[in-house]
């Protein structure tokens, strides 16, 4: 007896459980008025049994969003009522609200949130649009199961349109899904934004854009030619499609530095530059965040099923969550032709040198250390070293089954055998199906050495079995030591290394070049630089003018040329590579298998 009061004391108070609810319903407004204070109203309502309390919570993440965002922080005016009288209530504890319904059955929530935070994974507003995420505002009952059903209705202004992966109703802003991981798994653009839609092998695929205008014309046209060509080479890793419908969401945003986008289990929301429009960037993240789809939202780590929102939940299989879904992206792009093998080279090289500029770091220990976003650079780390160890046991797997088969074969083997039977992979199931994908091969050493642990990967080895192979370039090249931001028209100053030729110079940050020398540099696309380096190459400490615009002025500054010796590794095809090479270069490529 004096044992089981012991433990009892250690396991502390049983966990809060609210009342049990049904008949739940959410109605979400966004119009001209709450657009001008940036935010939503939201009325939820329900049907309580028993007689105990209802406790209701906010997420305080979103899937796919690795870090802790606490989204009640932006509730305001939180008002439970039975009709028409206010209910008590008081907070649980911080994502937590305790309504005391005093024998009411029929109870109704409202409350304002505030949607002003640019961030796929939360609300924003401006005004004549909003987008948002179920998890910044749909509540749920603490302690229960999530397996209720539940219908969402948009209320807005007649001349908006509303645009979410969630299916429909009567109407196409009454909207339901049967769980709660499904409903808060559709984010929602509302307002007013570019729409439309086209048919892929039998996919309803949709485009929203906003603002009204900033993908249009050819440049519109030109990323439908791609995304279309995006779903049939992921489809065919996995041997299904497991959405029968789905939507891209693009918001461009002068304010916003680059691009990032979000992955939801039929549709993605990313937030872009404007002058992102017409590169190639852009298609890659959107043939990464498609590829979510099946790897993540359906294929994941046992430690995220099933989520949970009221707390983080750390794995240390990013490094595949994200990293290889980056190397598919990447993958995606060649089997799609949208680029050849020798770009693909190129970025993965790339991704060599990233690497190489971070300290050593376990692809375990990234993966777990990016919700606390460490100081010292390796905090998504997963991204390319995951990357580059899909591409590395790719090879690994093709070689050691005389290219029958692959990475493609492992990755639809987990997809089959956990998520199709509703649980998540850990290290049996993965290193079971790498091992047997390439013949009953071992990787405990592998993982030790370069997963688990800090070793350099082994690409001198690896390389050559793909018909591979690195080469090295040195030159002394003319450097400004700046850091720039590149449109169609400009190219402006967003960085200076001291003491460089543009520090020295007297170049300042937000300055538009405009020339070096007699060479021009804004409104020159690509590599804007090129025909600088080609000038002054071989010319170190030669004068030369910097014609920069600074606050709508022409200034011209006295330049002299600095130069700095440029190490380029290479990535090519090895011309020499022997025939079961060249058929392992040719199947990574087209992602054929065989002979």
């Amino acid at each position: 007896m004096l044992l089981s009061i012991a433990l009892m004391a250690l396991a502390g108070p049983p966990a809060p459980v609210s009342a049990p609810l049904s008949q739940i319903q959410y109605d979400i407004s966004f119009t001209r008025e709450t657009a001008a204070r940036h935010q939503l109203h939201v009325t939820m309502q329900f049907t309580v049994g028993g007689t105990g309390d209802v406790l209701l919570s906010l997420p305080a993440w979103t899937p796919g969003a690795y870090e802790v965002s606490n989204y009640s922080r932006w509730v305001s005016g939180f008002a439970p009522s039975a009709g028409g009288t206010g209910l008590s209530w008081d907070k649980l504890d911080y994502d937590t609200w305790r309504i005391r319904p005093a024998g009411a059955r029929q109870v109704s929530v409202s409350f304002d949130y505030q949607a002003d935070s640019l961030d796929n994974a939360m609300a924003w507003s401006q005004e004549d649009f909003a987008f948002f995420n179920g998890t910044n505002l749909l509540f749920y009952p603490e302690g229960r199961s999530l397996e209720f059903p539940a219908t969402v209705r948009v209320h807005t202004e007649s001349d908006w349109q509303v645009v979410t992966g969630m299916h429909g109703g009567p109407a196409s802003t009454d909207l339901s899904e049967r769980n709660y991981h499904d409903l808060v798994d559709m984010p929602f653009f509302v307002g007013h934004f570019d729409l439309d839609s086209t048919t892929v092998d039998g996919l309803n695929v949709r485009l929203a854009t906003y603002p009204v205008g900033a993908l249009s014309g050819a440049n519109r046209e030109q990323f439908w030619v791609q995304y279309r060509k995006l779903f049939a080479p992921q489809i065919a890793v996995f041997g299904e499609t497991p959405f029968t419908a789905y939507t891209t969401l693009m918001v461009f945003a002068p304010a916003y530095p680059g691009g990032s986008a979000l992955e939801h289990q039929s549709s993605h929301l990313g937030i872009y530059t404007p002058a992102g429009i017409g590169q190639e960037w852009v298609i890659s993240i959107t043939a990464h965040e498609i590829f979510h789809a099946f790897n993540v939202k359906r294929l994941r780590p046992i430690e995220m099923v099933p989520y949970r929102y009221d707390v983080a939940q750390p794995t240390p299989w990013l490094w595949v969550s994200e990293g290889i879904t980056d190397y598919y992206a990447d993958l995606t792009l060649v089997r799609a032709e949208l680029i050849d093998s020798a770009q693909f080279l190129g970025v993965t090289a790339g991704k060599m040198e990233e690497v190489s500029q971070v300290p050593p770091t376990a692809l375990e220990d990234a993966s777990l250390s990016t919700w606390i976003h460490p100081a010292d650079g390796s905090g998504t780390l997963y991204y390319p070293k995951g990357s580059l160890a899909g591409f590395m046991l790719d090879i690994l797997i093709r070689d050691a089954s005389d290219n029958r088969q692959s990475l493609d074969q492992v990755m639809r083997q987990l997809y089959q055998t956990t998520y199709r039977k509703g649980r998540g992979f850990g290290s049996a199931e993965w290193w079971g199906a790498v091992s047997q994908a390439a013949g009953g091969q071992k990787f405990e050493g592998l993982n030790a050495r370069y997963i688990d642990g800090r070793d350099p990967f082994p690409w001198d080895s690896v390389l050559p079995l793909a018909g591979l192979r690195m080469v090295t370039d040195s030159a002394w090249l003319p450097r400004l030591g700046i850091n720039t931001q590149q449109d169609s028209l400009e190219t402006r100053v967003t960085g200076l290394t001291p003491g460089g030729a543009a520090d020295a110079a007297g170049v300042q940050v937000g300055d538009v070049i405009l020339t070096l020398g007699d060479v021009m540099i804004s409104g020159v696309p690509g590599d804007a630089f090129e025909g600088f380096r080609a000038k002054y190459t071989g010319q170190d400490g030669a004068d030369f003018p910097i014609r920069v615009r600074r606050s709508g002025t022409e200034v011209t500054l006295n330049g002299k040329i600095q130069l700095r010796l440029n190490v380029n590794r290479r990535l090519e095809a090895d011309p020499g590579a022997g025939p079961k090479a060249a058929r392992l270069r040719h199947g990574l490529f087209s992602g054929a298998t065989g002979g």
